[in-house]
Order: structure tokens, then sequence, then C-alpha cells
């Protein structure tokens, strides 16, 4: 289903930026990166932390894919806003 309107589905699939963001605002899908990036965050800190045992190490690594990831999941949800399975 999900190949079928990411690939195969040439017709109606296509939206205007202006057209994605009626359903859902981007700042909505900004804050929602940033909640979600704070709890992922902390998740990647303390397993760091368990793994190597260091806690500056660990902050370090959380540092960097809080914003490596919170830009990679904003891109995923206006691609899945593109996507009219579910609904």
């Amino acid at each position: 289903m999900i190949a079928d309107q990411l690939i195969l589905d040439k017709g109606n699939t296509k939206t205007t930026y202006k057209e994605d963001s009626k359903s859902e605002d981007p700042r909505r899908s900004i804050v929602k990166s940033i909640s979600w990036r704070i709890i992922g965050t902390i998740d990647t800190v303390i397993i760091s932390w368990v793994v190597t045992g260091t806690l500056k190490l660990a902050f370090s690594i959380g540092v960097v894919e809080l914003f490596t990831k919170m830009i990679l999941y904003f891109f995923h949800e206006r691609m899945w806003n593109k996507i009219k399975w579910g609904k």
C-alpha cells in the first residue's frame, strides 16, 4: 500500500507545500520534533552512559544526536503528511 503511493501512484499524490501545510501546520511538526527529540536524546544519553561509562562522552553523543535526528524527523514527518494511507 505505501509503496503504491510512494512509487507507483503518480496520480494525485503530488501536493504543493501550501496544500500540505493545511493538513498539519509545519510549526506543529517542529514542536513535535523538539518534544520527541528531548525524549530520544535523554534515552540516547542514558544508553551512551551505560555503554561507555563516561557521562561527558554520553552528553557529547546526545548533543550531536539531538540536532541530526530532529532535522531528519521533521522531513520524515512532512513526507508522511503526503501519504494518504490511513488518513
